[in-house]
């Protein structure tokens, strides 16, 4: 009996757990026809991308080897897709030594996520935006602290160990707090005053979480405050340039280092692959994930236009997101290849984790119209779970 191919493009939250869904659905009777799954991906690794803070403050491993979570029953390639030939059912593909290839399917998922949106050259500082980016950081701020071992100067002193961070959105959010443990830790292990480290959160709008309730967002500020994060708000950067930062206000501040933080844009290679994008650069989708025009196609993740055809509101872009259209893409594959109706996309309840550290979070939800939030040891356990359940992890 001939094979169903089935291909999903991209290994982040949304592929692993597209890969998850499909693995389950097939199980059963969706289809007569063996299955066989493969998964390409520019990397041989999945990247656990929400955690770029670890790595910049502490020296945590944020990559996972796809074979490590897919030890059998699934096709891993390492290489990069580089067009989508959807009225052949055929997808084009530079593999790791350079070669150019194509391969048929008659199932394919893109899930190839998003990217960080990074500021202009001259605007200086360093964003958080690669594994390679994280370890810059992390090896600038050591070196300024060992330089302010050594630093006579007190006013230079206290510049080498004043780090700011640049936008404060959760990544924002959780650098800073992830910074002042580790770079107080590091100032007291270097013989420094680790009360005189100074992290700086600088939030363009008037509050912290500005998708949740007021009392949350000063919840956060507050909990910042005592792990020793100063949230700037109203504040916007401009530039940082030879250790000064220069904000909208006209203002200029002494730093050692500046870290951007300034959330996600599509991603570019989209726009080139052949399937249809919104004017912003995401891929179009129907209700049940099916890319607009291209039979055979869907998509999901940080990488689509997801819409909740009841309310009308675009789904959000974390993994929690992914984790949930990736269960439900699996029963819209069954339902469309045994030829009944598919289930339609529903949007994710209101709920956001935030990690303050280690050992602390905090985590906000809305049920019957009642927030509920819970912090410290609790908070810090179910962020743990979302980011570990959302890498297939246990």
């Amino acid at each position: 009996m001939k094979e169903l191919i089935c291909i999903i493009v991209g290994g982040g939250y949304a592929g692993i757990n597209t890969v998850n869904a499909i693995r389950k659905t097939f199980k059963g009777d969706a289809s007569q026809r063996p299955l066989r799954l493969i998964l390409i991906d520019k990397n041989p690794y999945h990247f656990r991308k929400v955690l770029l803070f670890k790595p910049a403050a502490g020296n945590e491993d944020i990559i996972v080897p796809l074979t490590r979570l897919f030890p059998e029953g699934v096709e891993i390639v390492q290489a990069t897709v580089t067009k989508i030939e959807s009225e052949k059912r055929r997808l084009l593909y530079q593999d790791a030594e350079g070669n150019e290839n194509s391969m048929k399917y008659d199932i394919l998922v893109l899930t190839v996520g998003s990217v960080v949106r990074q500021p202009d050259l001259d605007q200086g500082g360093v964003a958080l935006a690669s594994l390679d980016a994280a370890w810059k950081i992390r090896e600038a701020w050591r070196t300024n602290m060992q330089k302010a071992v050594k630093e006579t100067n007190a006013k230079e002193r206290q510049r080498l160990m004043t780090i700011a961070v640049a936008g404060a959105g959760i990544s924002g959010i959780e650098t800073s707090a992830e910074l002042a443990h580790f770079v107080r830790e590091d100032a007291q292990q270097l013989g420094l005053d680790p009360s005189a480290v100074r992290i700086k959160l600088f939030n363009a709008n008037n509050r912290l979480f500005p998708d949740g309730p007021a009392k949350v967002g000063l919840k956060l500020e507050r909990s910042l405050e005592a792990c020793g994060v100063t949230v700037l708000q109203g504040s916007r950067v401009l530039q940082e340039k030879e250790g000064t930062l220069t904000l909208s206000s006209g203002e200029t501040m002494s730093v050692g280092l500046c870290v951007w933080t300034l959330g996600l844009l599509p991603n570019p290679m989209l726009r080139n692959i052949g399937l249809p994008v919104t004017p912003e650069g995401y891929v179009i989708v129907d209700a049940s994930y099916r890319v607009q025009g291209a039979q055979g196609v869907y998509s999901i993740g940080d990488c689509a236009r997801i819409v909740d055809p009841a309310s009308g509101r675009a789904d959000g872009k974390t993994c929690k997101e992914a984790t949930a259209q990736a269960a439900r893409l699996g029963k819209i594959l069954s339902a469309d290849i045994e030829g009944r109706s598919a289930p339609s996309h529903k949007g994710f309840i209101d709920f956001f984790c935030f990690g303050l550290g280690p050992g602390h979070g905090m985590a906000w939800t809305r049920i019957w119209g009642v927030d509920i939030i819970f912090t410290g040891k609790l908070g810090w356990r179910l962020r743990k779970f979302t980011w570990d359940s959302a890498s297939l992890l246990k």
